[in-house]
């Protein structure tokens, strides 16, 4: 019994560190480092850098937030290509009056367009963050603070803790800042380096189990063999909308401001069987003598958000030989490098990069041409389909193995039909000798 209770204890420990591991990505997560460019009177100033080092999961707007909490009393005297969203209480200082006075300061970047003299080298985006995968450039964000009352050396300076990241909504869980070698840096002209004085890693994991009890998205089906088309699964992401719902058809469709999105990001889902803001669907549509073609679509059924810089992902056994890519851009994702099986599509910037809001814009697609292998490649048991498929980063709801389109039944019958023929034989041997 207390062997039984251990492991129970045991398996509720680890749950929260097993959760946030992706098993096609998993070295992914987004680093935060500071590095301590130089000493104040009353502190320092830091240069923050948010990396993703996520292959396929990006911050989408609304953008990323971040918090911690700090160690004393320090104070946020300036920003630059940041800002806190708030000030707190400044009143027992005199003449020059922080930015910010919380012990909990929670930080949002700046939007772009903003003055040079508030920006910062990979600011003002908005928040938004590509994926590392997708596009190495875009994937950090950074901006500089100066902290006051704070320590003025690398031994009395005290970390921040508690760090927070809403990307832009929950998921992901913050570790504890780590001191780490010092950040080098290489001069213009390349023949000098210079170091910080001081550097601490933060390092921030996603959950999709974290950020929502029910999926984000799910799967259709349909092959050119079968007329019956696999829907996704019924309530696939959770039907707690069902009565706020909108009909594509109805005048609340083409009201004005639907489209607009609401502070706290609740969606204004079209009303569907389904009820996920994003629905895949995956078609069989071709066959050829040494290539087969696939065609997928997204379709967008939130009213209120549009994705920029989306992100699908899929495995598949034949993605190891994709011929052509017809409207997306595709890369191979082999985190096992040994397995060849995954893929990460995404939209062509300033074609379809962006993934308009439910409506007549509301969808994405493309074709897949791809070689065969003929020691592998069927289109029984349902081998012609996904067996994961990600939205920007969250594991989509596929529908059950028994529900996938199926060989026309002359298959099924003419399998049967000889297995009978042959048994007929031999009883008719047996019965003549």
């Amino acid at each position: 019994m207390k062997s039984i209770c251990g492991l129970v204890v045991l398996f509720f420990v680890m749950l929260p560190h097993a959760a946030a591991y992706d098993p096609l990505d998993p070295t992914g997560n987004i680093t935060i480092k500071w590095d301590v460019v130089s000493w104040t009177a009353d502190g320092y100033v830091a240069s923050v850098t948010m990396s993703n080092f996520q292959m396929y999961r990006s911050i989408v707007s609304p953008g990323w937030t971040l918090g911690w909490q700090w160690a004393k009393k320090e104070v946020i005297w300036s920003m630059v290509g940041a800002q806190t969203t708030e000030q707190g209480d400044c009143s027992k200082f005199k003449g020059n009056v922080p930015h910010c006075c919380l012990r909990k300061p929670v930080v949002v970047d700046l939007l772009p367009g903003v003055p040079y003299n508030q920006q910062f080298s990979n600011c003002c985006k908005a928040g938004v963050v590509s994926a590392w995968g997708q596009d190495p450039s875009s994937s950090v964000s950074a901006f500089q603070v100066s902290v006051g009352v704070a320590g003025t050396s690398n031994k009395t300076v005290k970390l921040p803790m508690n760090f927070t990241l809403l990307g832009p909504g929950l998921g992901y869980t913050c570790g504890p800042a780590k001191v780490v070698p010092s950040t080098v840096y290489l001069t213009a002209d390349h023949r000098r380096k210079t170091q910080a004085l001081m550097t601490w890693n933060v390092t921030c994991t996603y959950s999709q189990f974290l950020a929502a009890k029910n999926p984000k998205c799910c799967v259709s089906f349909s092959s050119f063999y079968n007329q019956s088309i696999t829907p996704c699964p019924k309530c696939a992401c959770g039907c707690q909308n069902k009565n706020n719902c909108v009909v594509s058809d109805s005048k609340q469709a083409h009201k004005k401001g639907i489209n607009t999105p609401r502070k706290d990001n609740a969606p204004l889902l079209q009303c569907t069987h389904h009820m996920c803001p994003i629905r895949v669907h995956w078609h069989v549509k071709l066959n050829y003598k040494d290539y087969w073609r696939v065609k997928i679509a997204v379709t967008n059924f939130n009213y209120r958000m549009n994705y920029t810089q989306w992100t699908l992902v899929a495995q598949h056994p034949n993605l190891n030989a994709v011929t052509q890519v017809f409207s997306f851009d595709y890369k191979p994702l082999v985190p096992y490098e040994a397995i060849n099986d995954t893929g990460m599509f995404y939209g062509m910037k300033f074609y379809n990069d962006l993934l308009m809001e439910a409506g007549p814009q509301g969808n994405v697609q493309s074709e897949v041409l791809l070689r065969k292998n003929k020691d592998t490649f069927t289109f029984k048991h349902g081998w012609a389909f996904p067996r994961k498929v990600y939205f920007n980063g969250d594991e989509c709801l596929l529908p059950p193995p028994d529900a996938y389109p199926f060989l026309p039944n002359s298959a099924k019958v003419n399998s049967i039909t000889i297995s009978t023929m042959v048994v007929s034989a031999l009883l008719f041997l047996f019965i003549i000798s």
